[in-house]
């Protein structure tokens, strides 16, 4: 709580109770907090709407770029896989057309043609010769499917229609998953038979699995009902149904965003193979995807904070700066008008002290001269004369009268001293002169009063009534800081060679340790019980500042007070413009 307090500005709890209707003009902290939230919000909100769209701009470009790739891919494997098909198509194809039935019924022709096959091409499981009546007449493969009959079979019924036709992934007699390339040869005669190769699924499934999807992707295979043709890393084995729903036909590559079984956030590409019963499919996650993307969200974010940290200092900095800068102004203001009205009562006590003195001056005169009269003619009688009584009377009027001229003459000094002078001060006479306003109430309240100045002390020049004005403030407050029976001290010394100390020292109440700092800001005070307005010791800090000197403080509480004041032998004309800190003596 105490560093907060340190961080307060000086402005915050500050409250103008003089200044009537025109209250909000001194609201330092309303001026604060409107100047803070007006730059703030110039700054800020062009600042924060800029990242907004930067931050949105950039994730749709991610985003669409992550839906270009996902559809590239799928089209060129498209590609891959339907060439690879085409080919093998074509290869049967042409293996009808260029030998005749009974050729193909040879087993060593048939066997010589799918070892050429497996040469030129690859992934040829077996092959065999089919007759109208979907017997397989001959067969050269890894299977005992010689006489096998296919005519219930759908990849049979399909091929009789479309007379070139590939299956999707069965079982069959064999009870492996395997696809099938099957031709329809017509004769002359309007008899047919069919040459029906079988493709090997691995070659197929290698195919596949040699294709490189990012952020654990998986491309796989489907069928048009959903069933897989290939093995998923994430949605089963072959001939498992996939939990994805099965895509709606389109001619060309599609690619969209949709949500996974456990809820995450998928892109999902997808082409139909044409002529083929198969579906190529692309199934990428979306998070890990945006990877990078988070990256560089976290990039902007906190650049973002950053700057928007950054600019808030520098606003609260300038914020606070400036408008300590106001209320320092005000304070200069406020102080000097009561300076003025400070230094016109001063001159105004002058001006009545020459008037009351010179006024008291006359009658004491005449008092003195018939005081004396009096004693004159009592000494030219012999009985008078020799009454101590009676003379001692007349001697007490004397005294008295003389003590009342001291007086006045103290004030006629007082009064001349109120204009700016620089001329040379005996400071034990000086210093004499200040605490002989004080002697009566010194006496009254039994206060010890100590002046000591050292012998090494040369008269110096300076502001006599600057000088007189100081010390009279220092004293004062001394005088209030005490307790009857109390001590004051006026020490004099030389320091250095060219300045001269003098310490203002009383063994009163102190002050605590959290004011020492405050004690020469102006309107502090520790006395407002008493009628203390805060201005004295402000003055006093302006006055020595003008004189060249320098003034510190030290004090503990229930221990005592010292005031030091270090000034110039020779004072050196100087402007008094004031450009220190109100807030920052020490």
């Amino acid at each position: 709580m105490l560093k907060l307090n340190k961080l307060k500005p000086k402005f915050w709890d500050y409250e103008d109770v003089a200044a009537g209707p025109h209250k909000h003009l001194f609201n330092f902290r309303g001026i604060w907090k409107l100047a803070v939230l007006l730059t703030a919000g110039v700054c800020l909100v062009p600042l924060v709407f800029m990242a907004a769209i930067d931050y949105r701009v950039t994730e749709q470009a991610a985003e669409a770029q992550i839906l270009e790739n996902t559809s590239r891919l799928v089209s060129n494997t498209q590609r891959t896989i339907s060439f690879f098909l085409e080919e093998r198509k074509y290869a049967v194809n042409f293996i009808t057309r260029d030998n005749t039935f009974e050729s193909l019924n040879d087993p060593d022709r048939l066997a010589a043609i799918l070892e050429h096959l497996e040469d030129s091409f690859g992934g040829f499981r077996d092959i065999g010769v089919i007759d109208a009546l979907g017997n397989q007449r001959t067969y050269v493969g890894p299977y005992k499917l010689e006489g096998k009959n296919y005519s219930d079979q759908e990849w049979y019924k399909q091929v009789l229609t479309k007379e070139v036709y590939i299956s999707e992934v069965f079982l069959g007699y064999r009870r492996a998953p395997h696809v099938v390339i099957a031709v329809k040869r017509v004769f002359w005669s309007g008899s047919f038979y069919i040459l029906r190769a079988t493709l090997d699924t691995e070659r197929f499934n290698r195919l596949l699995s040699q294709i490189v999807v990012a952020a654990q992707g998986d491309t796989f295979i489907i069928n048009h009902e959903g069933i897989l043709q290939t093995p998923s890393k994430s949605h089963g084995e072959v001939l498992d149904k996939i939990s994805l729903p099965v895509p709606e036909y389109s001619p060309h590559t599609r690619v969209y965003e949709q949500r996974g079984s456990g809820g995450a956030s998928l892109i999902v590409g997808y082409r139909y193979i044409d002529e083929t019963p198969f579906i190529l499919m692309v199934v990428k996650n979306k998070r890990e995807l945006m990877e990078p993307w988070s990256t560089t969200r976290l990039k902007i974010i906190g650049f973002l904070s950053l700057s928007i940290a950054v600019i808030l200092v520098v606003i609260l900095g300038g914020a606070t700066y400036l408008v300590n800068q106001i209320y320092i102004a005000d304070q200069r203001r406020i102080m000097t008008l009561h300076e003025v009205e400070y230094s016109n009562k001063l001159a105004t006590i002058g001006r009545m002290a020459a008037s009351i003195a010179h006024e008291i001056n006359n009658p004491l005169a005449i008092i003195n001269e018939k005081a004396g009269l009096i004693k004159d003619l009592f000494l030219l009688k012999r009985e008078y004369a020799e009454d101590s009584k009676l003379l001692g009377l007349v001697d007490a009027v004397l005294s008295t009268v003389n003590r009342c001229a001291v007086i006045t003459r103290r004030l006629l000094s007082f009064a001349r001293h109120m204009e700016a002078s620089i001329r040379p001060i005996n400071m034990d006479e000086f210093l004499h002169e200040i605490m002989g306003f004080y002697a009566k109430e010194s006496e009254y309240r039994t206060i010890t009063v100590t002046i000591d100045v050292a012998d090494d002390v040369p008269e110096f020049e300076s502001d006599r009534g600057k000088l007189q004005q100081i010390l009279l403030n220092l004293v004062n407050n001394a005088f209030a800081a005490l307790n009857d029976g109390g001590h004051l001290k006026l020490d004099v010394r030389r320091v250095k060679e060219n300045f001269v100390s003098i310490m203002v020292m009383d063994d009163g109440c102190g002050i605590p340790e959290k004011d020492i700092d405050r004690v020469f800001e102006p309107f502090f005070t520790t006395k407002n019980q008493k009628g203390g307005t805060g201005l004295g010791l402000s003055i006093t800090y302006n006055l020595v500042q003008e004189l060249s000197g320098t003034i510190k403080v030290e004090s503990q509480v229930g221990k005592g007070t010292t005031f030091t004041i270090v000034l110039p032998l020779r004072l050196e004309k100087r402007s008094t413009g004031r450009d220190e800190s109100l807030t920052g003596r020490r």
